[in-house]
């Protein structure tokens, strides 16, 4: 069973930035295909982006040009660096893998999920 593991939430003001990271337990980690989710209170889990074992990717339209994932395989971690935050940032953010390499959209598509990580961004 792989376990995802997500930090570098927090608090941040409008305009700021955060890095998350998601580590993986799986033992062929640089196959996997990586994604993170964002939920906001009320609100249907969303894509956000995603990363291929090859480091393609691929953004959500609303965090294009102001988000950026990335891999380092080395250490099993997937990150997230968000920048220019605004308050409609703010959410519960989901690491995700599928053993299947490649770029996911879908929820349904991804096998393995983290338990989520806060991030709120002040106005």
């Amino acid at each position: 069973q792989v376990q995802l593991v997500e930090s570098g939430g927090g608090l941040v003001q409008a305009g700021g930035s955060l890095r998350l990271s998601c580590v993986s337990s799986g033992r062929t980690f640089s196959y996997y295909g990586m994604g993170w989710f964002r939920q906001a209170p009320g609100k249907e889990r969303e894509f956000v982006a995603a990363i291929s074992s090859i480091s393609t990717t691929d953004y959500a339209d609303s965090v294009k040009g102001r988000f950026t994932i990335s891999r380092d395989n080395a250490k099993n971690t997937v990150y997230l660096q968000m920048n220019s935050l605004k308050p409609e940032d703010t959410a519960v953010y989901y690491c995700a893998g599928s053993t299947v390499s490649g770029i996911f959209h879908r929820r349904s598509q991804y096998e393995y999920w983290g338990q989520g990580t806060q991030v709120t961004v002040s106005s």
